[in-house]
């Protein structure tokens, strides 16, 4: 009787807070050359776990440079038909999980042909008319294209849409689709930029043969030993150990379906991470940082991974400054990955475990929310006052507030001498905490925007973080 009351309590809490089901999802389209490596089998084990956190139209098989003349649906099937197995169990700890049938039946393949030999005249595949469907669709919110291998996929639906519709047309299409590619995996990623000059695009441009992967923001996600060599971050987080303890030993038919590490781990993930709604991440502004990285727009010049020079402006390698678990800064376009590491490793590794375990037995995120509007004005000198009065956790559990000055997503440029935090903040371990907008040795024109990050992290096992983002216009 206990129990049921305890549960009980618990939906109620959840009611209160809020849910899941409150957010707008993002329509998201997959392009994943899946087993050319273990990489991309993990990715979809992880999307699948977050299913629920977006409307996923489109799992397409594709080639790339590093699987010529194959596709792999086959692979994808096996994975979903893991997640129908705990599918209903998932549901129990959040709304909004599709049923297994739904995503096979937006399963579909592109040609078994490398990069542009698979774009023009019959060259259609089932994986590009689907996407030309998908895209048409009556809809406001856009489309989010992430291509885990090769984009001759989505190279062929722009040919055929070029080729067969307006200018107008055109344009109308173009300006649904949202890209985020990892790296140029052949060479239909430059003719697509240069070609549709007005498409939303997130690279980091290049060929892995001339050392693209190891300058790559994504990279990040787990890159430290072997493509991208860097450190600070914390590597236990990402290596087969913690694969073993945290999602395949006795974790469920999901989680055995995980492939343990050869190269990196997840290489593709980052393409959807930001789209996972915790507060943080804001789809649309890839300059403000999420989960998935963060990006600036221009036009990157010409480095020799390359395969030509770049033509346009698109969302490619920004840097942050993050202090590292070796105590040293590190100013990196990796970091802006690594950075929330421990955050999402851990996430991961609840809701792998939502898929066996009851409401009572698991864990799940606090719900953040602000005292205050999202978006402040001050002027140079204020004392801007932060609260999140009213953010809770739902299982109970004690929580931990951090509160951080984000440099530099923000236009107002700053610095006190203080490294990667050059605004304090009074309390920034507290629910309550207030700062100064800063007045001195402040650069022209001297206003602009400051982002202010707020992580609360519970006290369960594993601890879950969730965000708020303050915006102070400085006037």
């Amino acid at each position: 009787m206990m129990k049921w009351i305890f549960q009980l309590s618990l939906a109620t809490v959840i009611l209160i807070l809020g849910s899941t089901s409150t957010f707008a999802k993002e329509r998201l389209f997959v392009l994943t050359d899946i087993e050319n490596e273990p990489d991309d089998a993990q990715s979809m084990v992880r999307l699948l776990s977050y299913a629920n956190h977006f409307d996923i139209e489109g799992l397409v098989a594709t080639t790339s440079i590093h699987q010529r003349d194959q596709t792999a649906a086959w692979r994808i099937r096996e994975i979903v038909d893991a997640y129908r197995k705990v599918q209903a169990n998932l549901s129990l700890h959040e709304p909004g999980y599709p049923t297994a049938d739904a995503l096979l039946s937006v399963l579909r393949e592109g040609r078994p042909d490398y990069g542009m030999n698979a774009v023009g005249e019959g060259m259609d595949s089932s994986g590009s008319d689907w996407l030309i469907e998908v895209a048409d669709r009556d809809e406001d919110r856009p489309l989010w294209v992430t291509v885990w291998g090769g984009p001759n996929v989505l190279a062929q639906a722009l040919w055929k849409v070029r080729a067969t519709r307006s200018a107008e047309e055109l344009a109308k299409f173009v300006a649904r689709l949202r890209v985020y590619t990892i790296s140029d995996q052949d060479n239909s990623g430059p003719w697509i930029r240069k070609t549709f000059p007005d498409l939303f695009y997130i690279a980091s441009p290049g060929m892995h043969a001339g050392g693209a992967y190891h300058h790559a923001t994504w990279s990040g996600i787990s890159g430290d030993k072997f493509h991208a060599r860097f450190t600070g971050a914390d590597f236990s987080l990402v290596n087969n150990y913690w694969v073993d303890h945290n999602i395949r030993r006795n974790k469920g038919p999901l989680g055995a379906e995980y492939p343990r590490i050869e190269f990196l781990m997840e290489g593709d993930t980052p393409s959807f991470l930001g789209l996972v709604e915790n507060g943080l991440n804001t789809p649309g502004k890839p300059h403000w940082g999420s989960w998935g990285g963060r990006y600036e727009f221009y036009t990157p010049r010409y480095q020799r991974w390359h395969q030509e020079p770049e033509t346009r402006p698109f969302w490619t390698n920004a840097e942050d400054e993050v202090m590292g678990v070796d105590g040293n800064w590190h100013q990196t376009n990796h970091a802006t990955i690594w950075r929330w590491r421990s955050a999402y490793q851990n996430d991961f590794a609840a809701r792998v475990n939502w898929g066996t375990q009851s409401y009572a037995e698991a864990n799940h995120p606090p719900v953040v929310k602000l005292g205050h509007p999202a978006e402040l004005t001050a002027s140079k000198g204020e004392t801007v006052q932060l609260s999140a009065r009213g953010t809770g956790d739902p299982d109970g559990d004690a929580l931990s507030y951090h509160w951080f000055y984000y440099p530099e997503v923000g236009t107002f440029t700053t610095s006190s001498g203080t490294s990667g935090q050059p605004v304090p903040i009074k309390n920034f371990d507290q629910r309550e905490a207030s700062f100064v907008v800063p007045s001195g040795r402040v650069m022209p024109p001297g206003t602009g925007t400051m982002h202010i990050i707020l992580e609360v992290t519970d006290h369960g096992s594993p601890r879950l973080t969730r965000y708020g983002r303050v915006i102070v216009n400085v006037e």
